[in-house]
């Protein structure tokens, strides 16, 4: 892989969250304080998260339930797998820069690792496809509740996923399970849930997603998306996320926090949903 010596600047500052740092840092200090989260409840190690990415405004309160639970244990790789919006033709996309820049600062992105990703899926005759200069936000909406939550030096190995393709994700986790052998890691699944239906509509979709999240079926998770059952527009990263975690040794998964946008601005008719889940492995 070819990483330009760049950063990534961010297009979503002063829109999605605040440009100034310090309220930003205050405001994602208040999500993380707010969640009624505790480590303590929950056995074993935490493996990988699942966390929205909308405005600040809109999902910092929910996201704030999964980077609580991390506040304890940083780590020094996170690993964020999410969708990418925009039109494309490439299955799996990842940075071509070598640092993600937020206002808190520059996330480094870990290239030897990615490198050796590369490497292992072309094995698996899969391919990763680098950019420059994208517009997508929702890998970058989550590093400031990363760099509030751990406050230590960590890197980035992000990708983005479009492909639904569950023999393409399986392939994928496995490539990715193996780069990640021996690091000390934590996966993040960047997603929203269902967008733009009423309420109580967006509710029963939005659980039964959740439900096969807590169960950890990968496979459930791309079904409810292909029927319309559950809806998730991270889904494939969801579904790559819950294989690796488990091939990490991951055996159960708790739903943290789930909130739409109607709690922020109280218009019921048109919502988009947003859920915190968690993925831990016996100690």
């Amino acid at each position: 892989m070819q990483f330009k010596n760049s950063v990534r600047p961010s297009p979503i500052a002063g829109t999605w969250y605040s440009v100034n740092p310090k309220k930003l840092a205050e405001e994602v200090d208040r999500y993380l304080e707010s969640a009624k989260v505790n480590k303590d409840e929950y056995e074993g190690n935490l493996i990988g998260l699942v966390s929205p990415h909308a405005g600040h405004r809109y999902s910092g309160r929910t996201a704030g339930y999964a980077y609580k639970l991390t506040q304890s244990t940083p780590r020094r790789l996170a690993v964020i797998l999410s969708p990418f919006h925009p039109f494309s033709t490439a299955e799996f996309l990842t940075t071509a820069h070598h640092s993600y820049q937020t206002p808190l600062g520059e996330v480094t992105v870990e290239q030897d690792l990615l490198s050796l990703l590369d490497n292992k899926m072309r094995e698996a005759a899969l391919s990763l496809t680098q950019i420059e200069q994208d517009e997508e936000h929702s890998i970058e909406i989550q590093l400031p509740f990363l760099q509030r939550a751990w406050q230590n030096d960590f890197k980035l190995l992000p990708v983005m996923v479009r492909t639904h393709d569950a023999t393409k994700l399986k392939k994928f986790a496995q490539a990715l399970h193996e780069t990640l052998e021996g690091q000390d890691y934590l996966f993040i699944s960047s997603t929203d849930l269902s967008h733009f239906y009423p309420q109580d509509y967006a509710e029963v979709l939005d659980a039964e997603m959740l439900k096969r999240i807590k169960e950890m079926d990968a496979q459930g998770v791309l079904y409810a998306e292909a029927e319309g059952s559950g809806s998730a527009c991270g889904a494939g990263g969801v579904a790559a996320m819950l294989w690796a975690a488990q091939l990490a040794g991951a055996d159960r998964a708790y739903i943290l926090n789930y909130s739409s946008s109607a709690d922020v601005t109280g218009d019921r008719s048109s919502v988009v949903g947003y859920g915190a889940a968690a993925m831990f492995r016996k100690v």
